[in-house]
């Protein structure tokens, strides 16, 4: 039973890994290369924060996914 529910726990927190990974991608650079194409309407200071909050989402879900490999089973 151990090495199912290792395994469900790393796949989950694969899953959660991959989530923190889109949040960055869309959510940062994204933005910052439409910004330096000159694609958006909106000022550098609301792409910065946009930004922030995004990798800062990220950042959470990432080390979300961190925590819940600690649940990993000897």
């Amino acid at each position: 039973m151990t090495l199912i529910h290792n395994e469900q726990t790393k796949l989950t927190a694969a899953a959660i890994d991959r989530l923190s990974t889109a949040c960055i991608a869309l959510g940062v650079i994204a933005p910052v290369v439409s910004f330096g194409m000159g694609g958006t309407g909106y000022s550098l200071i609301t792409v910065t924060a946009f930004g922030v909050v995004w990798f800062s989402i990220g950042a959470c879900l990432h080390f979300l996914g961190r925590a819940i490999l600690r649940r990993l089973r000897p």
